[in-house]
């Protein structure tokens, strides 16, 4: 079905909640690149609540469904986003967190005309696989199991990398034509003034050790152990300090297993930071060891600031972002050894800064905005709305 974006149609991403996440920041960077094209945009939440509020672009209205995602709960979301599909029509639904792909149910339960677009920012198979049983054994895991054919309703389906499009496709057990892989619009300008912002810690002071940064969630798929007992086999060889950005519940985890490998003095982890790129900007390596990702934003984002990086060539999107290793070294999974080599090796003969930097123009917010403009048959704008709107349904 082709969709055309007139004056009174509104673009529509269902993005449920507003947790400072690479989910929230990826989509409201787009909404961002949307408004600025002269859009009309919703972003419609459960609740209007959460941190990323404050990420929301200017110009783009909030639309509460005042619904939640837990037990009978999905079916009072499901009737808010009828209702919402109903009242608003907007041109296109674009569903970001929603894996069960409600959006296109509430559109033909809605009789709408609205092109319900449908994201997939997860390797699915592979985050079940390395998830807990409490995940695995989940209501929201059965769902996606016993309804992921639901996927297939929508008129088109964007995965943020290959590895991504791959998973979709052996979920659903058949090749799914209307996948189309776009990457994440994580390089915008606001992120390259940040990197050039100063960082108030004495690690990164002229004449120090050189800095590995790592940046994530404190949580298991990110496999920060690996990446611990890697430096700690780094620090045989050199002088050299970690700092992993990010707060979770394996923090308390890591704190031990630190301070059992006698690094309490060279490791740091200092949380939550709300400016992570001008760290990345000083760091000599930014080390990613994640056992699965669906794109792996951190390292498009280094790559923007000309940073070198060393990271697992996990699923999916690592391999991709770096071409396969030419602009970055890929080690194997839960390897300490093989990425303790890689970091010693990229300190050593680091990769040139501006090559880095050039290759990360792919995941620029203008080059995004455009692939995803080409999925819904723009060809037209809207006048821009010129502050937030909060509104319910």
């Amino acid at each position: 079905m082709k969709t055309y974006l007139s004056r009174d149609k509104v673009v529509s991403f269902l993005l449920l909640t507003l947790p400072t996440d690479g989910v929230s920041r990826v989509i409201l960077n787009l909404a961002k690149g949307f408004v600025e094209r002269g859009l009309k945009v919703d972003i419609v939440v459960l609740k209007a609540e959460g941190d990323a509020l404050a990420w929301i672009p200017s110009g783009a209205r909030v639309v509460e469904l005042n619904a939640q995602m837990q037990g009978v709960g999905k079916l009072l979301y499901l009737f808010s986003l009828i209702l919402y599909l109903r009242k608003v029509q907007p041109a296109s639904l674009i569903v970001c967190r929603d894996d069960i792909n409600f959006g296109s149910i509430a559109k033909y339960l809605a009789m709408v005309k609205t092109q319900v677009i449908q994201i997939s920012h997860t390797n699915l198979s592979q985050y079940i696989d390395y998830s807990s049983d409490d995940v695995k054994n989940s209501f929201s895991a059965y769902l996606l199991r016993r309804f992921f054919w639901f996927y297939g309703l929508a008129d088109g389906i964007v995965a943020v990398s290959r590895g991504v499009a791959d998973s979709l496709a052996n979920l659903a057990g058949r090749p799914l034509k209307q996948v189309r892989v776009i990457y994440n619009p994580v390089v915008t300008p606001e992120v390259l003034a940040k990197a050039e912002e100063p960082v108030n810690h004495p690690w990164f002071a002229a004449g120090e050790p050189p800095v590995i940064v790592g940046v994530g969630r404190l949580q298991a798929l990110k496999d920060f152990p690996t990446l611990i007992r890697a430096f700690a086999l780094v620090r045989q060889h050199m002088p050299a300090r970690l700092m992993i950005l990010g707060d979770g519940e394996e923090r308390e985890n890591l704190e031990t297993l630190i301070s059992e490998l006698g690094l309490t003095s060279d490791i740091a982890l200092p949380g939550f930071v709300s400016n992570p790129y001008a760290y990345m900007s000083k760091a000599s390596v930014l080390a990613m060891s994640s056992l699965c990702e669906g794109f792996g934003n951190v390292i498009a984002e280094a790559l923007a600031c000309g940073t070198p990086v060393v990271t697992t060539d996990c699923p999916s999107g690592p391999a991709e972002i770096l071409d396969f290793g030419k602009y970055g070294s890929l080690v194997p999974l839960a390897d300490a050894e093989a990425f303790a080599q890689a970091i010693l090796t990229t300190i050593a003969s680091p990769r040139n800064s501006e090559a880095l930097r050039q290759r990360a123009k792919l995941f620029s917010l203008d080059t995004v905005v455009d692939s995803y403009l080409q999925v819904l048959n723009s060809d037209s704008v809207q006048e821009t709305v010129t502050s937030n709107t909060f509104v319910q349904v």
